[in-house]
């Protein structure tokens, strides 16, 4: 095998092609790589952008292949498989690619199977069963079979993007195996080839392999002591299924061999009953020791699921997304959620009171379904993004994530699991399916420092033996693969080993399939990606990455290739990565994008921040930041793009939206200086032929229509409108009672005070209807986001210095900054404090910063009565990711009316949509969600949009203008046409009043 460990072999990669080239014999690689691409209709991609996207996976290492293949049909399987036989070059098999133990990258060709080969080919309800084809994701079979009652019960965190044929291979489990089984209790049979290119059928018999039961026959000893010992030990091939008395099942057999004997090419599943009625027990102990030794008592009732969960990975959830992120939880520091089931709800409560009543604690607590028991299980299933980071901040790895122990010894495991990691020095949270004796945890293996990879090493192979001494296994659902392969001869007799190899050369003689894991084992320290790395800190003008320690590199490495980012999610499901859901290319992920960032800090496929590669992984993200709050490990791949065009373009000319778009505060600010001015640049920019002109001039789409701006400043208006006031302390309830009114800042961006100002007028009046005192800003402070997102960061710096000096002296007194734009005032609450990290008004400004609904919720305010009515509400990005819409949706869900909030980006994502080459995405994006609630919603119904990017694609896209939610608040667009727009604001008395109706 190719070794591609050391930072070396990375920095000429021609080295890499000539020791590959030597692997697979005379042929150049080049015909090697013409041949297939004769061979398969779908794409075979050799570049080398694709090549570091697929050079990991979720674990801790980083193999480059040579060649990537998307198959669209079987055929073109089976002559991938032919054409890497005949050439003698490796292949891995690869679905969602959150492998945690490494094994779906590999040296040779990596085969794509959940681009294309996604069908469910049949379900029948009768027999309860699915034949699906490889790339299957896990999530929409269980839709798919759930109008028929029935569901595929393993169901790991990453079902949402997992896929069946990656299932079996891992013998994936999740939550839920403990009542629904296992991947190979639900795995019926499989059509198949292997390394000789033999294609047949594996089920219930061993007849299709000639030899297999032989090698069966003649180890049958160890076969009987050492495998299948217990339900979570997933470690090696389970030859237990090869023994006379467990019926000889290939099918079987073939689950968790991790693609190294046999390519799936389709499968039948098992389908079972979905449970009635689910409800979580929530039991709290002392700390998770505790609720380890409380397993064996609940196991006798039957439970549903019985997960362990630490106090750490709370706290990290609250210092993510709050403290109001995390359902209320019973008493202690260690807690198992327990799901149970019932005929009906009632009697789902009282199975979980038993439970609660055998469990040996006091602390507990009963939820039925409902959004807190959802939230409390999404908590748990996003573990292991969350435990990426330690409290400290630093990096967390897996590695050590999978270890399973019979449940009865589970709390003494766990002890002396801690003190071992407490004699390295290293530290992790511990969680998982404690039903089955499953831990996972993430550790802080010290891979940037001088001996991290030894006491990596050393580490693992003392919990290898730990894990032995227990009668445990060092893989309990994720598979050997590069990271655990090495100890199975720790676990094993060299009688078993040899009994492993004898069947990997039975199946695959010339060692081509996923080779280096299981049989024939990689050191595990081998091919690790974050000691390649080079440290790559801050620079003058960008962000601080001060959650990274200032360390771009620590930045970049935070995705750990959990794949949230391409989740099988539609227009209710979510906000991140809006260009992945329209492409589903791995490039417009928000991992695949980390992986080519990645690649600049190991200097290895390219190493310079204006490398093409590089930017065509970024061009198509939308710097919507919902990574920033989506994604499990905080990837903020809309700060890194800043960074990357800020290091790229620093001192060099810009592409040309960077100065129209980037610039637009300025041409608004220049263009509305007098009011003539405007109107004349209004009325020229409005004829469609210049427009079109001007947007292709300035590196626009010309099929976008052309802003328009306002014929009057808001700040003009408002110095006519408003009455001046002097700021004073932040007054407290009691002044209120007293009849004085609180004070408040409306802080009017740029875009309010040049291109749309309804918006900004409408606060002013509701926020006075609500009985406040509303100040403004003694000139206007721009936050530089156009900036931001184009990367020109010395001059976003330059005007977020001019606005802290407007800004600070409300915030000192603790008056409230009232945003109207969500994306700006986003910028104050968050990329304010990391472009100034050593300033305290930044993080005094973001400590003030609010939006409307923040500041009204708790007034009391009166609002219009919609009832029999339709919001369509498109929440902006930014706001979801950054601000949240809490507040928002308890506001309108007064109103009484129907509300339809739409879960992901407009698609224009401010000069996103706008740029030339972007149209096409653009509108794919906005057909997630955007355009077909548009179309569905009823005729008289609102559609509501702080946004001015969400107001702008949806009346270009679909001739429909949106409000935004203080005109709601005012009756503005409510008077039964849903493409209603006020073009100014009616004159409305400010007398204080709450009433808005």
């Amino acid at each position: 095998m190719t070794s591609f460990g050391t930072s070396e072999t990375h920095q000429a990669d021609s080295a890499t092609m000539s020791a590959l080239s030597r692997q697979v014999g005379a042929v150049p690689l080049t015909d090697f790589i013409t041949d297939l691409t004769r061979s398969v209709e779908g794409a075979v991609d050799s570049s080398t952008r694709r090549r570091a996207e697929y050079a990991e996976d979720a674990s801790n290492y980083r193999v480059v292949p040579q060649v990537v293949v998307f198959p669209k049909t079987t055929a073109d399987v089976i002559a991938t498989l032919d054409v890497a036989r005949s050439h003698r070059v490796p292949v891995t098999s690869r679905g969602g690619g959150t492998s945690q133990a490494g094994n779906s990258i590999g040296t040779g060709i990596v085969i794509d199977f959940s681009r294309h080969l996604g069908r469910i080919l049949d379900i029948d309800p009768v027999e309860k069963i699915a034949r699906v084809e490889p790339g299957v994701i896990m999530s929409r079979l269980q839709k798919a079979s759930a109008p028929h009652g029935l569901t595929f019960g393993p169901d790991p965190s990453t079902k949402n993007r997992a896929t069946i044929a990656g299932m079996i291979g891992n013998n994936s489990c999740g939550p839920h195996a403990i009542s629904a089984g296992r991947t190979v209790d639900n795995t019926v049979e499989m059509d198949v080839v292997d390394g000789h290119g033999r294609r047949f059928i594996a089920g219930s018999s061993l007849d299709p392999v000639p030899g297999l039961a032989e090698i069966a026959r003649s180890h049958l000893g160890e076969i009987r002591t050492e495998f299948g010992r217990f339900s979570r030990q997933a470690s090696a091939y389970a030859l237990e299924h090869l023994l006379p008395e467990n019926g000889g099942n290939l099918a079987k057999f073939l689950v968790g061999s991790e693609g190294t004997l046999t390519t799936i090419l389709e499968a039948v599943v098992s389908l079972g009953d979905l449970p009635k009625s689910p409800t979580v027990l929530a039991l709290g102990y002392p700390d998770m020791f505790d609720a380890a030794d409380a397993v064996p008592r609940v196991l006798p009732f039957g439970p549903l699921a019985v997960e362990g969960i630490d106090s750490r990975l709370i706290d990290m959830v609250r210092a993510h997304k709050g403290a109001g992120a995390v359902p209320e939880l019973p008493a202690g520091s260690g807690w198992l959620l327990i799901e149970v089931a019932g005929n009906s709800a009632e009697e789902a409560v009282a199975n979980a009171q038993l439970i609660a009543d055998a469990s040996g604690t006091d602390a507990y607590r009963i939820m039925p379904a409902g959004p807190e028991a959802s939230t409390l299980w999404s908590i748990r299933a996003d573990a292991g993004g969350l435990a990426g980071r330690t409290a400290a901040g630093d990096p967390a790895w897996t590695g050590w994530e999978d270890a399973a122990v019979p449940p009865e010894v589970l709390g003494s495991y766990l002890r002396e699991q801690d003190e071992l990691m407490r004699s390295y020095g290293v530290t992790g949270l511990p969680y998982g399916h404690f039903g089955d004796g499953c831990v996972h945890m993430r550790t802080d293996f010290p891979f940037d420092r001088e001996g991290g990879v030894d006491t990596f090493r050393r580490f693992l192979m003392d919990a290898g033996r730990l894990v032995a001494k227990f009668g445990g296994s060092a893989s309990g659902e994720h598979g050997d693969g590069r990271a655990r392969s090495e100890l199975l001869a720790i676990q094993h007799s060299p009688e078993s080993i040899r009994a492993l190899a004898e069947v990997k050369r039975l199946f695959d003689p010339d060692n081509l399939l996923n080779p280096g894991i299981i049989a024939d084992p990689l050191p595990l320290d081998q091919d690790l990606r974050r000691p390649q790395a080079i440290s790559i800190g801050t620079t003058d003008g960008g962000f601080s990455f001060s959650h990274d320690k200032g360390s771009f590199t620590n930045a970049v490495h935070r995705c750990v290739g959990v794949g949230k980012c391409r989740a099988n999610i539609s227009a209710s499901g979510g906000f991140m990565c809006p260009s992945y859901l329209a492409t589903k290319d791995e490039k417009d992920s928000t991992r695949g994008r980390a992986r080519v960032l990645q690649e600049v800090t190991n200097g290895g496929l390219f190493a310079d921040w204006d490398s093409p590669e590089v930017h065509e992984s970024l061009d198509l993200c939308l710097s919507c930041k919902a990574c920033s709050s989506d994604c499990p490990a905080g990837v903020d791949m809309a700060q890194y793009k800043s960074e990357v065009l800020h290091r790229t373009y620093k001192g060099r000319i810009r592409p040309l939206s960077h100065y129209s778009l980037g610039w637009l505060p300025t041409w608004g600010r220049a263009l509305t200086a007098l009011p003539g001015l405007t109107a004349v640049a209004n009325a020229v920019l409005s004829v469609r032929p210049i427009a079109r002109l001007v947007l292709a001039g300035g590196g626009m789409d010309p099929r976008r229509g052309m802003v328009r701006f306002n014929s009057e400043r808001f700040s003009r208006w408002a110095r006519r409108s408003v009455a001046p006031a002097v700021p004073h302390d932040y007054i407290s309830s009691d002044d209120v009672r007293r009849g004085v009114r609180p004070q408040v800042l409306l802080w009017a961006d740029s875009f309010s005070e040049y291109l749309s100002d309804a918006g900004a007028q409408a606060a002013v009046q509701v926020l006075e209807a609500a009985g406040f005192e509303v100040l403004l800003p003694e000139s206007q402070a721009c936050c530089g986001l156009t900036l931001i997102s184009t990367g020109q960061l010395d001059a976003a710096r330059s005007r977020l210095s001019r606005a802290m000096e407007v800004l600070a002296p409300y915030a000192d007194k603790g008056i409230p900054i009232v945003g109207v734009e969500p994306s700006c005032t986003a910028v104050l609450r968050s990329d304010l404090r990391d472009l100034f990290p050593d300033d305290p008004r930044a993080g005094l400004i973001a400590s003030r910063t609010s939006t409307l609904a923040e500041v009204l919720v708790e007034s009391g305010i009166e609002v219009p009565d919609l009832t029999g009515r339709t919001i369509v509400v498109q929440p902006h990005c930014h706001q979801y990711s950054v601000l949240g819409y809490a507040a928002d949706r308890s506001l309108l869900e007064r109103t009484g009316a129907t509300i339809r909030e739409l879960a992901g980006c407009c698609g224009l994502a401010g000069n996103f949509g706008m740029e030339i080459g972007h149209y096409e995405t653009s509108v794919a994006v906005a057909e997630n969600a955007l355009l077909p609630a548009l179309r569905d919603a009823p005729a008289d119904s609102i559609f509501l949009a702080d946004g001015f990017s969400c107001r702008t694609q949806a009346d270009d896209l679909a001739d429909v203008q949106g409000v935004t939610l203080p005109e709601l608040l005012l009756g503005v667009g409510t008077d039964g046409t849903r493409s209603a727009r006020a073009a100014r604001l009616p004159e409305t008395a400010r007398n204080g009043q709450r009433s808005l109706a």
